[in-house]
């Protein structure tokens, strides 16, 4: 038998995350003012909050995107990191803004800042939507944070479980009620 879950409350709502990604954009504006950024989406779950983010960047901005694997259809990481998808362009002397769903144990995350720090960018930044501590296996700095959440499976807002409720406009987590 398959496994049920139900989506739990409301932990952050839309108005919540459209102020965040708009504080975040200033910041991002802020720190690179007058250069360009290439923002580096983490495929799938990134990709809403990082369209919201970029609205908000005040500055010349390039999109890519790069696909991993850590989870599959499980609510616990692999520890085991594939790239999928992988840049399209070169970033040698670009300041480059990875921007994450949501940063969980910390391996993928630190497996990606590595493997792009070997492609020599000018600046390498971390902006996550969510930031989850009590999961953190590897220690990593994270430049920007939109929110900081308890240790739940979280889904909405591009977060899915087994690709289900990344179309829910607010964050919230399973339950198995």
């Amino acid at each position: 038998m398959a496994e049920r879950y139900n989506v739990g409350t409301v932990m952050i709502d839309e108005a919540q995350i459209s102020k965040r990604a708009e504080e975040i954009g200033k910041l991002i504006t802020e720190d690179f003012a007058g250069q360009e950024v290439l923002v580096v989406g983490i495929l799938k779950g990134a990709v809403i909050w990082l369209a919201d983010l970029i609205r908000h960047i005040e500055l010349d901005v390039k999109i890519d995107f790069m696909a991993v694997s850590s989870y599959g259809a499980s609510t616990k990481s692999s520890g085991a990191v594939k790239i999928i998808k992988d840049l399209d362009e070169p970033i040698e002397g670009k300041n480059v803004i990875i921007v994450e769903d949501i940063v969980d144990s910390g391996i993928t995350l630190n497996y990606l800042k590595n493997y792009l720090l070997g492609m020599e960018p000018k600046t390498l930044k971390i902006c996550t939507f969510l930031d989850k501590p009590a999961g953190r296996m590897i220690e990593i700095d994270v430049d920007y944070t939109g929110f900081v959440v308890e240790d739940k499976f979280i889904v909405g807002y591009g977060l899915d479980y087994a690709q289900k409720y990344r179309n829910l406009p607010y964050i919230s987590c399973l339950s198995d009620d």
